[in-house]
Parts: structure tokens; C-alpha cells; sequence
């Protein structure tokens, strides 16, 4: 008998947990550097679906450096205050371009074909649909540029995370790698020239 892809329920993350998702205390249990060691260099333009307050931002805007940028988009205006007076704090806000996204959009149109990596960490499954997000991401990502797809596991079940797998590859992506994170789903896909 095929897995079952458990129905979704659009449930997004409320905007205080936020609070907790960028304590420093999270650093034991998972470093941002970690999640997406050896993927991003000085220079690149990373996107950021569903930042919360920051815990990966942060840290990805220093990697980026001084000429790289990064695009954090989030629906919930508080969680992007919040990322901003931590990126101030850090110095970093100069690399960031933080916008509020529309209920049916990411709102990066302007973005196309300029994108190096997507982060998408832990936020897939809150969507509503995967693949009008994958599109998305895809029109705006470069021949070659990567997707690291990370999702709880104690949140998302295989069944659902292979669904957002298909999703992706429907979209023109690739699996490339499925790196391991301790208590996460992961996948690396690469998109695959037009």
C-alpha cells in the first residue's frame, strides 16, 4: 500500500514563538552554520522564506559579507521587526532586504534569475501549497543556484516531505544531496537550466 500524504493545515507559526525559535540557547541543539555549511560564500544572494526573528539570518548575512545580500520574506510584519533589531544589533542589517509577504505571493518577482540559495528551514510546511512556492523559488534562482529544503521531522511526516521533494522537482529542481541535520528532513537540489 503507497504512503499516505497527510492533509495539510495552513498553520503558521505564531509571531511570539519567534522569540524563542532566535534564543541563543537554540545554538546547543542546532548552530545556523551547520545547516548550511559550505553553501553560501561572500557575495551571494541568498533567499530566506519565513526568517521568524532571524536565528539562520543572522548569520547568513555575515556569510554573505559586505557585497552579498540577503532577501528575508516573511507574512507576519512583528516576526520581521524582530529580525531587524537583531540584525542592527549584529551590524548586519546593511545586507538585508526584508520584506512583508502577500498571502499569495513571496512578493520577489523582481527578483528573477538572481538568486544563489534558498533557505527554506521549517517553513514548507506551514504554506498552504508547496508548488505555487516552489515556482516561486525557482523563477527566481539561477541555472545552478541550490534550495536546502530542512523540515522538522517530528513536525513533518516522510509522506509530506517527499510530497514538497516532488513539488520542488516539478519545478525544475534536482536532488543533488540529502544532508543529514539531526532531527530534520533534508534535501539539496540545484536548478536545472531552463
Amino acid at each position: 500500500m503507497p504512503d499516505v500524504v497527510p492533509a495539510k493545515t495552513h498553520r503558521v507559526c505564531p509571531w511570539w514563538i519567534g522569540y524563542l525559535l532566535a534564543s541563543p540557547l537554540r545554538r546547543v541543539f542546532q548552530d545556523p552554520s551547520d545547516v548550511f555549511a559550505g553553501q553560501v560564500r561572500p557575495g551571494m544572494t541568498v533567499l530566506e522564506p519565513g526568517p521568524g526573528m532571524g536565528f539562520f539570518t543572522v548569520e547568513l548575512a555575515r556569510q554573505v559579507g559586505p557585497a552579498g545580500r540577503v532577501i528575508a520574506v516573511d507574512i507576519q510584519p512583528r516576526m520581521l521587526d524582530g529580525l531587524k533589531r537583531r540584525a542592527a544589533k549584529a551590524g548586519v542589517l546593511d545586507r538585508l532586504d526584508v520584506r512583508l509577504a502577500h498571502p499569495d505571493s513571496m512578493g520577489i518577482a523582481d527578483l528573477a534569475g538572481r538568486v544563489d540559495l534558498t533557505l527554506a528551514c521549517a517553513v514548507v510546511h506551514e504554506l498552504p501549497a508547496a508548488a505555487p512556492f516552489f515556482r516561486e523559488v525557482a523563477d527566481v534562482s539561477k541555472p545552478g543556484a541550490r534550495l536546502l529544503l530542512v523540515e522538522p521531522s517530528g513536525h513533518v511526516p516522510a509522506a509530506l516531505f517527499d510530497s514538497e521533494v516532488q513539488a520542488a522537482l516539478a519545478s525544475g529542481f534536482e536532488v543533488e544531496d540529502e544532508p543529514r541535520l539531526r532531527g530534520n528532513r533534508t534535501a539539496l537540489l540545484v536548478k536545472l537550466a531552463e
